[in-house]
């Protein structure tokens, strides 16, 4: 994990994170920790969530179209050894500085089954010479001590991520989007990974139903209180065939959507707020167009967003953790 950084001065360069950017970026970290470029490939592993095959409850979350964020080359009827040949293929030709890969078991909640069968596909992963490590996204309900005390043993080796999807800090939230789990569960599953000194990343969304915008800046103090190494921010995206989608339909005064330049401030303001010892690993979300519904932003590319986003702190004299008060 990167060293503490207890303090930032004003318009200090290089910041205390190792680099002139103004955000603690996860390019950066892997970079700084690594001496190379690393990147993620996804793999489907062909998992389900609790609260989607009827143990919690059907449908799963409210926002969730897994369809939106699987790459083209992952397939459950393909074996997890072949998504990640195919997988590094794909990403030698977009991203050639990169030279080792990270297998990131992306699709619904990679920790629901057997320790057994983790084993065996956690294996299989690593079993490839050019991955290093392992990121695991997964529910907090969804982990225990006998599969963390088994991740700590391969991160005495690899390099091992566990991403919990927070979503949200409030129950109340929790309960409208259909996660049927508390933040207090959250808490104590990353309490747990971080005693056994795995990283740990979260997902956040904003603009969920009820949240009002002090709600969601607020949850900066909140997870920077956490002890997350790395975290990904999303705007909610109204997407096509989700139940949110008909949520707002019906009640769209519960919700605090924002245009793209609305957003940007408020991540900006939002970043102020956040301990800079958190890695930031993604501004927002980004599917394919065809899973857009009329309420998102359209088509703006990541690279678009993030230096747009650059820009606009760079112009504020704005930097991650100037504002934070831990």
């Amino acid at each position: 994990m990167a060293s503490d950084i207890t303090s930032i001065q004003v318009a200090q360069s290089p910041y205390p994170w190792g680099d002139s950017r103004p955000y603690n970026s996860y390019s950066s970290y892997w970079k700084r920790s690594c001496g190379f470029r690393v990147q993620k490939l996804s793999v489907d592993a062909g998992f389900t969530c609790p609260n989607r095959d009827g143990t919690l409850a059907y449908g799963g979350c409210t926002f969730c179209n897994n369809d939106a964020f699987n790459p083209s080359y992952c397939d459950t009827k393909k074996s997890v050894g072949k998504q990640i040949e195919e997988g590094i293929e794909f990403h030698k030709w977009r991203y050639k500085k990169a030279q080792k890969y990270l297998a990131y078991f992306q699709a619904f909640s990679n920790t629901y089954a057997p320790l057994a069968h983790l084993k065996a596909i956690y294996e299989e992963a690593l079993d490839n010479e050019e991955i290093i490590g392992l990121v695991i996204g997964t529910r907090p309900d969804c982990v225990d001590a006998e599969k963390l005390d088994y991740l700590a043993e391969l991160n005495e080796k690899y390099h091992i991520i566990v991403e919990y999807g927070i979503e949200s800090c409030y129950d109340r939230t929790l309960t409208l989007i259909n996660r049927r789990h508390t933040f207090s569960q959250t808490t104590e599953a990353i309490k747990q990974t971080t005693e056994r000194n795995i990283r740990c990343g979260g997902h956040l969304i904003f603009g969920l139903p009820t949240e009002s915008r002090e709600d969601m800046l607020k949850e900066a103090e909140i997870l920077s209180s956490l002890g997350l190494h790395s975290i990904k921010f999303h705007q909610l995206q109204l997407l096509k065939d989700t139940p949110v989608l008909k949520q707002y339909e019906d009640n769209p005064n519960e919700f605090c959507l924002m245009s793209f330049e609305e957003y940007r401030e408020f991540i900006i303001d939002f970043l102020e707020r956040l301990s800079p010892n958190i890695v930031i690993e993604r501004f927002c979300g980004e599917v394919p167009p065809r899973f857009h519904s009329a309420y998102n932003w359209g088509i703006l590319r990541n690279e678009q967003i993030v230096q747009s986003i650059e820009r606009r702190m760079i112009e504020r004299n704005a930097y991650q953790g100037s504002r934070y008060c831990g």
